[in-house]
């Protein structure tokens, strides 16, 4: 890594931007957020607070180090099964373990959301994203305000509304749609959208994306959830390649 590299990297972490790596045109940008304490979580003042401790150390004489965590499934940069909102689903044990790894692979485009807008039917048309294109990641006001990197919930967040949901499943391509908060759906609109994106058991819904610094445009994704049986959702370690 050269040293113009070398200080991107470091501005990167300290700016909470995603992390990039790489030289010259291949470069890595890491969009998940770290997990910390005052990592935000859903309709909590608090954050997450403390999910990590040690149960041997080598400091108290034990051979290794060895932690054990407690995370809720939705915590983070997370990925949503069709079993979070459908109780069907979740007795036929569609859980994560079931995503398809073709969808959270592949060709995306980043696109930026018209500010101070939910996305309804009407914001959707005016992106014109074109058929064909089966992975879009939403970059919205939520990314502006930095709000994953407030410790306290925002409920004004950015999101889908349940028409601009349905307009995504009825005149679009897409397969796999990512947001830089939380949630999907506006948070009035919750149950709604998630019931749209979902029942079809087609569409993945990637949440909690850090897009600090991406600019709109073409990319690959790899998006990788734990392969945990039972979840219906799942912290996940997301990418673009460029």
């Amino acid at each position: 890594m050269n040293n113009n590299n070398k200080l991107l990297l470091l501005f990167c972490i300290f700016s909470g931007s995603a992390v990039v790596y790489g030289d010259g045109n291949a470069k890595i940008f890491d969009i998940t957020h770290k997990i910390t304490s005052q990592l935000p979580t859903f309709d909590s003042k608090k954050g997450l607070g403390h999910f990590i401790w040690l149960v041997s150390s080598i400091k108290n004489g034990s051979m290794a180090n060895e932690s054990e965590f407690k995370l809720g499934t939705h915590t983070g940069t997370h990925v949503d099964a069709p079993s979070h909102f459908f109780q069907k689903y979740y007795e036929e044990s569609f859980d994560v373990s079931t995503l398809s790894l073709q969808t959270l692979t592949g060709p995306v485009l980043v696109v930026d959301v018209p500010r101070n807008k939910n996305i309804t039917a009407e914001v959707m048309k005016s992106l014109n994203i074109p058929r064909g294109v089966h992975r879009v990641l939403f970059k919205t006001l939520n990314t502006d305000r930095r709000l994953m990197h407030r410790r306290e919930f925002a409920s004004d967040f950015t999101g889908f509304k349940k028409d601009g949901a349905q307009w995504l499943v009825d005149n679009t391509d897409i397969k796999l749609v990512g947001i830089d908060y939380l949630s999907i759906s506006a948070y009035v609109d919750a149950a709604p959208t998630h019931h749209i994106l979902l029942k079809s058991r087609e569409i993945v819904i990637v949440e909690g994306l850090n897009l600090d610094g991406i600019k709109p445009g073409k990319y690959t994704v790899h998006c990788l959830p734990l392969r945990m049986v039972g979840a219906d959702g799942c912290p996940t370690r997301c990418i673009l390649t460029a």
